[in-house]
């Protein structure tokens, strides 16, 4: 499973439009699973990147169980409610561009309340951080960075592109099943028009690690809140202002490509994105906020 990085914001893994987010669809083949287990990509980026004391697992522990009960209690409903319109959108027809653009909005808007919640333990997780735990998270954000430009950059930007295609298509199908010719050639056209978009995500990406490790060096001292902050709620600047046009410039891409995709497809692959739907919003209503090792109630 590929893993995000900590920062939960937009990236491009995010091609299928109606994906909820990779915090809480993480490959499983069950969401609910996927959900109570998930550990909010939190755990998943420090087990990548650095080895815990076990005083640090144990209040991190404590910070997700919280987080998890906030969540559970307060943002699956607003989850819930957006699946139902998207649900109905889809069992009429609508899904013009207008409509698109609304249910990408609705995925995006999701987004700043569970930032909001992951900055305090964000923070409060860095700042407890040895001088030796900072040189392994240094040094494991190296190599992750040299794993990901051999994975994703190819030899040219076309043998990238065509990568990039092959991706993509396994993504939308999830939510359209087996594409017809005119799918895939769309989305090769779109993944061509990406040009340098791969590289640009990868040098932002790095930008964003220095910058943190800038930051930690300031760890013990009070602006290292706001640091933390800025890192997390401004990371498109901090990435670079190439990372930004970049990304602006493929959110209304994505918005195209998937009008487009849909638009090019029959009944066929509607009702195969309805009972997706359908299926995840059945998966979130069956969630249940019960206390222990689950999700737990407020």
């Amino acid at each position: 499973m590929n893993r995000p990085d900590f920062l939960p914001t937009v990236c491009f893994r995010w091609i299928s439009l109606f994906c909820i987010s990779l915090l809480i669809l993480s490959g499983c083949s069950s969401t609910r699973t996927a959900y109570r287990y998930a550990d909010w990509g939190i755990v998943w980026w420090v087990e990548d990147y650095v080895t815990l004391t076990d005083a640090q697992k144990e209040q991190l522990s404590r910070d997700i169980d919280e987080l998890r009960q906030w969540h559970c209690s307060y943002e699956l409903p607003r989850y819930r409610r957006w699946l139902g319109t998207l649900e109905t959108d889809v069992r009429q027809r609508n899904l013009d561009p207008d409509a698109v653009a609304y249910h990408q909005e609705q995925l995006f808007e999701f987004f700043p309340p569970l930032l909001n919640r992951a900055i305090p333990i964000a923070t409060d997780l860095l700042a407890s951080l040895t001088d030796e735990q900072v040189r392994e998270l240094a040094e494991n954000m190296n190599e992750s960075q040299r794993e990901r430009r051999e994975e994703y950059l190819a030899e040219d930007l076309e043998a990238t592109a065509s990568a990039r295609a092959e991706r993509t298509e396994e993504r939308v199908k999830r939510w359209l099943g087996a594409l017809n010719e005119e799918q895939r050639a769309i989305i090769a056209r779109w993944s061509e028009k990406r040009g340098r978009q791969t590289e640009i995500w990868l040098q932002g990406r790095r930008n964003w690690q220095l910058a943190l490790l800038t930051a930690l060096d300031r760890r013990h001292e009070a602006v290292f809140a706001s640091d933390v902050e800025r890192l997390m709620r401004d990371s498109e600047q901090v990435r670079g202002e190439e990372y930004a046009a970049m990304m602006a410039e493929s959110r209304a891409a994505l918005k195209t490509l998937m009008h487009d995709v849909i638009a090019a497809g029959n009944s066929t692959h509607l009702a195969h994105l309805q009972n997706e739907a359908t299926e995840l919003k059945g998966d979130f209503e069956a969630l249940t906020c019960s206390p222990g090792s689950e999700v737990a109630e407020r």
